[in-house]
């Protein structure tokens, strides 16, 4: 079983900007979504005997799984497979500054994979399929991976074997946990986080 988390809101999540490869720190409102994701998997998860926590290596994914790491009594891990997308020259870029400049590439529903330098779907694709090969089969396998709204969406598209319009079409909340067996997904919605 996997539990897969997309990272609590940061800074640059609340103002319409591409993170990719950058970074920026999660807001109140993130810490207190990593805080609540970390009740939820205690209470999904149990005793955490034999479960491990990986991490994309980006440090708003670092801090959330911290918090989780806390609740649950388990050590981060990183694994460079499950970083964001690197969108290129658009790392950092406000979205209604990229839609203005780029409104032809902005109809498209993955916009995101046209950035000069950027990362092509497929080399997101590769790596999440390494990263998921790399696993114990079930059940042994008993994962929480925090991951980005992306390469989260990557890791359930390969995981389900969805063609790359579904796979990129998938949401992305912050509020809520991905239960990843048996060949399926389900979402798990989180109470929402109160900002304190």
């Amino acid at each position: 079983m996997i539990y897969l988390v997309r990272h609590g809101q940061t800074h640059f999540n609340a103002e319409r900007r591409q993170q990719g490869r950058m970074d920026s720190p999660l807001t109140a409102l993130g810490r207190a979504q990593a805080a609540a994701i970390g009740r939820l998997l205690q209470d999904l998860v149990g005793k955490p005997d034999g479960w491990r926590l990986i991490s994309s290596p980006l440090g708003r994914a670092q801090a959330t799984a911290g918090v989780i790491g806390a609740a649950l009594g388990l050590t981060v891990e990183t694994d460079p497979r499950v970083i964001e997308v690197s969108f290129g020259e658009w790392d950092g870029r406000l979205r209604d500054e990229l839609a203005a400049e780029h409104p032809d590439t902005f109809g498209r529903g993955d916009w995101q994979f046209c950035a000069p330098g950027g990362e092509s779907f497929e080399a997101v694709e590769a790596r999440a399929r390494d990263w998921l090969a790399s696993l114990p089969p079930e059940p042994e396998r008993k994962v929480i991976v925090v991951s980005h709204g992306g390469s989260g969406r990557v890791v359930r598209g390969a995981y389900l074997g969805l063609p790359r319009a579904e796979t990129w079409a998938q949401d992305v909340p912050q509020d809520a946990v991905f239960r990843m067996a048996s060949g399926a997904v389900e979402r798990i919605d989180c109470p929402v986080a109160a900002a304190p």
